[in-house]
């Protein structure tokens, strides 16, 4: 186990800071609006890296924000995967647990919406602590911009502020409003020109 971390120490501060919803990275936008911004991986907001060069621009940004937000501290990194079931296997082939090899089973996330047990699903999050180092995440960093890996975040271990990089950039979630206009103004460029920030 990580230093500091259990499964169940993090899950209990999950529901003692963030009691307003579950960790799953893709309802963070709706869940503390207020306190987001989205920055996009590449010019023309083109979602997906087709070359080294483009790659390595969408690794400055997600890295360039990352060390705005966590340089000197440690941070949770979190990865996930989807089953049928709440402990069976994977519901498709992943490298999560390739390129995530130390994070720890801590949050099982069940789906029954539908009423035919079939159709339900179970979002399973894995956690590693680490101090946060530029480049330290780039493998999963790079599987997100292939969307090979999904709902991936990045917190730091107050879990105050949040990166949840996806294909295409990144949704981020501030302390403040002012936290968030200050981060938003640094990167105008890389802003989506739509008015809704999407």
């Amino acid at each position: 186990m990580s230093p500091g971390f259990t499964p169940q120490l993090l899950a209990g501060l999950w529901q003692e800071r963030r009691p307003s919803g579950p960790p799953v990275a893709h309802r963070f936008r709706g869940t503390y609006a207020d306190l987001w911004v989205r920055f996009h991986s590449l010019p023309g907001s083109k979602r997906y890296p087709e070359t080294e060069d483009e790659y390595a621009i969408v690794l400055h940004r997600y890295n360039t924000v990352l060390d705005e937000l966590f340089a000197g501290a440690d941070v949770f990194v979190v990865t996930t995967d989807w089953s049928s079931t709440p402990s069976g296997p994977a519901g498709w082939p992943s490298p999560r647990q390739t390129l995530h090899p130390d994070g720890l089973h801590w949050w099982t996330e069940a789906d029954r919406d539908d009423p035919d047990p079939q159709f339900h699903t179970y979002t399973r999050l894995y956690a590693d602590r680490r101090p946060w180092k530029r480049g330290c995440v780039d493998g999963v960093l790079r599987a997100v911009a292939d969307e090979a890996l999904v709902d991936v975040f990045v917190t730091d271990t107050e879990l105050r502020r949040i990166h949840h990089p996806y294909d295409g950039g990144a949704d981020v979630i501030l302390t403040t409003t002012a936290e968030r206009e200050r981060l938003r103004g640094e990167h105008t460029a890389w802003l989506s020109s739509h008015p809704s920030g999407l």
